[in-house]
């Protein structure tokens, strides 16, 4: 069995790399919307200012993809809120277990995240365009949710397979 977690760690380079490029995306989305955001807040005060008639719009936007994806974000890093005021009293298996129950769930919601959320942005989302951005389709309104679902399966893939290595006696510092 430790032969099979051997070859499985050799792609943790992959997995750092899909991480930094997500957290590149949510900073990039961050300092988009602090520029839009900014300009018109300005644009209410100094009338000289142009207000952008599409900034609102797209700032929701930009925030429905740094929710989505930092969620995702988040388990990789093991950082999601989670009960634990059992986690002394249960043996260490049985903790595993739970965590590996858990760990199943999100990667069915994930599942759930990437078909349902790209039929909606492919069906109802290609049918329309933004109000204040006529020319753009309200498919990038819908595309965060499986975008977050692809990030998610790929991260929670990588929980799995952390979760298995911890059941057969690996500590959670030797996995990562």
């Amino acid at each position: 069995m430790p032969a099979i977690f051997d070859s499985l760690r050799k792609i943790e380079p992959v997995y750092i790399f899909v991480y930094k490029v997500f957290m590149l995306i949510c900073k990039l989305l961050l300092v988009a919307d602090i520029l839009i955001t900014s300009w018109i807040v300005l644009a209410r005060y100094i009338k000289v200012i142009p207000a952008p008639n599409w900034g609102e719009e797209l700032i929701l936007t930009l925030m429905s993809y740094m929710a989505v994806l930092s969620a995702a974000l988040a388990i990789k890093r093991n950082a999601h809120i989670r009960m634990t005021a059992f986690d002394r009293y249960l043996p260490e298996k049985v903790i595993i277990t739970l965590d590996l129950i858990a760990d199943l769930a999100v990667l069915a919601l994930a599942i759930v995240m990437l078909v349902t959320g790209w039929s909606y942005a492919t069906g109802l989302g290609a049918k329309g365009t933004f109000i204040s951005m006529p020319w753009l389709s309200k498919f990038w309104q819908y595309f965060p949710i499986p975008l977050a679902g692809i990030a998610m399966i790929f991260f929670e893939v990588e929980r799995i397979i952390i979760d298995i290595e911890r059941y057969f006696g690996r500590k959670e510092e030797e996995v990562l």
